[in-house]
């Protein structure tokens, strides 16, 4: 029993600290305004390009976007779903880079 509270409080910290920290999260002072706008129209236009495309699984690809580099993180189940987002996340207007950090599952 105390093993099971333990490891569900050590769970459930892990967790909370993981939903807090973002990896290309804007925090306050790092851009403009203006450019945060920018960044999150980047990411609403990708993602909503993943919902339309049949061969990309919107739900399991995330979308984050700093200074127009867009990052890509999640699972796909092909190379191709994975190359296809890529590409995706490319033709948005205002994408200066993508640093693509999807994982294909086996």
């Amino acid at each position: 029993m105390y093993f099971n509270l333990r490891t569900t409080i050590a769970t459930t910290i892990a967790a909370a600290a993981l939903l807090t920290m973002g990896g290309c999260a804007v925090s306050r002072g790092q851009q403009t305004v203006g450019a945060y706008v920018d960044d999150a129209s980047i990411t609403t236009g990708i993602k909503a390009r993943f919902v339309e495309n049949k061969d990309v699984d919107a739900t399991a690809i995330s979308v984050e976007t700093l200074n127009g580099t867009v990052m890509l993180s999640g699972f796909a189940k092909s190379l191709r779903e994975k190359t296809a987002a890529e590409s995706i996340a490319r033709s948005v207007s205002g994408v200066k880079a993508v640093k693509n950090e999807v994982a294909v599952r086996p």
